[in-house]
């Protein structure tokens, strides 16, 4: 692994563990009163889709307010999960690279 890779590497880890701390710091209710829409559903044809609500519900899931969570988007119960095993399986994935942890990726020599 290269210094250019290695430095890649490392900023995505700590922007990998820095995540769910930022989201924390924030207040639950961050999100909730926003005017930007972002739902290609809601900007054209003003309907809801499945998916809407699901980043008020997810930041209210990730502060263990169920009921709030529920409210936005039955689905969070879901998703939250699913987010939080694929964000384990990235810093595991980054910190194997790393070298941090047994098992990652051995570099073979060059022919």
């Amino acid at each position: 692994m290269t210094k250019r890779q290695k430095l890649i590497q490392w900023t995505w880890l700590s922007l990998l563990l820095l995540t769910p701390i930022i989201l924390w710091l924030l207040p639950s209710n961050f999100f909730d009163e926003s005017k930007l829409i972002l739902c290609p559903s809601r900007l054209f044809f003003n309907v809801e889709c499945p998916g809407c609500g699901m980043t008020r519900a997810v930041m209210h899931l990730h502060h263990l307010e169920l009921e709030d969570a529920i409210y936005f988007n039955p689905g969070s119960v879901a998703i939250y999960p699913a987010l939080v095993a694929v964000w384990l399986l990235w810093v595991v994935k980054a910190a194997r690279q790393l070298g941090i942890i047994k098992g990652g990726k051995k570099e073979t020599p060059a022919a």
